[in-house]
């Protein structure tokens, strides 16, 4: 994975819209879910191509370190170099004093080549500061972002259950509305109405039928009571 791909990756994640997914998604728990599974998986890949980038500039430093230090070091022995061959022209011994010379300017040599590759690395070495500083600004981003993701998951998450909830307390609301408990009163109530007109009926036409009886009573007296005259009549004739 590249540098510039890890970059890429980093600011895309980091710059997601999760609103704009939440009202793509058909359903929004498993998509944020997802998300997160996703978005974990990438923070970990992203982490250790960026702990790899952040490990090459460091070692890229530490040679430009030793690259400078190097060139201060030759150019010490560069200047012992030349100081001994001083003494040594002075003291009238121009051999040894060209050959310590001709060590200052080794000496010289190396701390040129030293200079040199210090000073080519410090392009690189700011270019790659620069794009470590940029991923782990983006690392920082991804993590908080994920941090929403999971309270915009969890909100969701209580949000639909008690959704679901009003849903059922309405659906149990509506079905008694539908079958009303006290239409059944009613309706029982009416019955035992007719039951008591019916009954009142029957007592009714019973009470009737008595009556009827004590009347056939009454005139079968009044017949008796008329013989009873009439042969007390016969009798005293």
């Amino acid at each position: 994975m590249t540098k510039q791909t890890v970059l890429g990756r980093v600011t895309q994640l980091a710059r997601a819209n999760i609103n704009a997914l939440i009202d793509q998604a058909e359903d929004p728990q498993k998509m944020l879910d997802q998300l997160i599974r996703d978005y974990t998986n990438n923070i970990a890949e992203a982490e250790q191509a960026v702990a790899a980038t952040i490990g090459n500039l460091r070692l890229l430093e530490e040679d430009h370190r030793e690259d400078v230090d190097s060139a201060r070091e030759w150019g010490q022995k560069a200047l012992a170099a030349s100081r001994k061959a001083d003494e040594l022209r002075a003291a009238g011994a121009g051999v040894d004093a060209d050959k310590f010379d001709n060590l200052a300017k080794v000496a010289l040599g190396r701390q040129l080549q030293s200079e040199q590759e210090a000073k080519t690395a410090e392009p690189t070495i700011a270019s790659q500061t620069v794009v470590v500083d940029k991923l782990k600004s983006g690392l920082d981003q991804m993590k908080n972002k994920l941090t929403q993701l999971k309270s915009k998951r969890d909100e969701l998450v209580a949000r639909a259950a008690s959704a679901q909830a009003q849903n059922r307390m309405m659906d149990a609301v509506k079905s008694i509305d539908v079958m009303d408990p006290t239409s059944e009163l009613g309706r029982f109530e009416d019955k035992v109405r007719r039951e008591e007109a019916r009954a009142v009926g029957k007592q009714e036409l019973a009470a009737s039928s008595l009556d009827a009886q004590f009347e056939q009573l009454d005139g079968l007296g009044d017949s008796a009571e008329i013989e009873a005259r009439l042969a007390a009549l016969k009798s005293a004739s």
